[in-house]
């Protein structure tokens, strides 16, 4: 029973006009890995549909990735393979289209898991990713609002004032994409983001961070969105894998996950989606959206909302 699912971020969407583009960039976006499951495999299916979200600039991820306390970009991204558990990750990328494609690059051609900064940069280049600027006008203009707004209250440095920005601002402060397939062989995860806005330099969130934000093995795959640092501390993704392990659905170990999120952070924190190795897929959030859609075997069409 093959199975794919994407998500677009958690948070809330406080502008009705933008919830159809938003629900329509899922719904391609599960199409095009759906497209690639359907000739049999979930880790090309994963990567095509998380490449579709990061070329999508509504969501925050590639092309339209949010900017960090001093105006550049800093991306994360990461894709797991549950047969063999092989993963590749880049943390604090920039000048890249596809973080995703790197981050497949790492896991394919290097010994090791995670490359970050400069030497992330370094090795896209040799494989021959060219230079490329995610920058769109809108988000720049989102940045010089948002920064000029904290350094007139003198709250640059705190990272509770920036917090209450993004329950003022939750649409453009935190949001990440996913996908998770399941090809009748393994299951794949991936996930890919621009941050948060306004983020510390050097900051690096849940998504690079296998078991984090992602995490894939032979029973099921995870990718979550919202607070990284809420799931980097309850090794969200790969807590979820474990209650189904456990003998949990995809659906019922996506609840357990939120579950957990907000008893230890509280609400509006955390998402998440799910497959699991029998082809059920899960999501589940304590935001008031997350944008998702997901495509099983018998399907004619995805079901996407948020």
């Amino acid at each position: 029973m093959v199975a794919i699912i994407v998500h677009g971020g958690a948070g809330t969407i406080r502008k009705e006009e933008r919830i159809p583009k938003v629900i329509e960039g899922v719904r391609e976006a599960v199409l095009a890995g759906w497209r690639e499951l359907k000739r049999g495999s979930a880790l090309d299916a994963v990567e095509e549909a998380v490449k579709a979200l990061e070329d999508n600039p509504i969501f925050n991820a590639g092309t339209g990735s949010v900017l960090t306390l001093d105006g550049k970009v800093e991306m994360d991204a990461a894709i797991m393979r549950g047969k063999t558990l092989e993963a590749g990750a880049v943390a604090g990328i920039w000048g890249v289209k596809n973080p995703i494609s790197v981050a497949r690059k790492v896991m394919e051609k290097t010994d090791h898991v995670l490359l970050a900064g400069e030497g992330a940069v370094k090795f896209a280049r040799l494989l021959g990713f060219e230079e490329y600027s995610p920058i769109t006008d809108g988000r720049l203009k989102q940045w010089e609002e948002l920064r000029k707004k904290l350094v007139e209250k003198g709250e640059t440095r705190h990272w509770k004032k920036l917090n209450e920005l993004i329950k003022e601002y939750p649409e453009v402060l935190r949001s990440t994409v996913g996908a998770v397939a399941f090809d009748g062989e393994e299951v794949v995860a991936g996930t890919s983001t621009g941050g948060v806005f306004l983020k510390m330099f050097g900051r690096v969130g849940d998504t690079p961070i296998i078991g984090g934000g992602t995490y894939a093995n032979e029973v099921a795959g995870a990718s979550c969105t919202g607070l990284g640092e809420v799931a980097i501390k309850l090794a969200l993704a790969k807590s979820a894998t474990d209650f189904v392990r456990l003998g949990m659905d995809a659906q019922a170990a996506s609840e357990a996950a939120i579950s957990l999120a907000t008893k230890y952070f509280g609400p509006d924190t955390m998402g998440i989606i799910m497959v699991d190795s029998k082809g059920n897929v899960g999501f589940a959030k304590n935001t008031k959206h997350m944008s998702h859609a997901f495509m099983r075997e018998g399907m004619k069409e995805p079901e996407a909302g948020v």
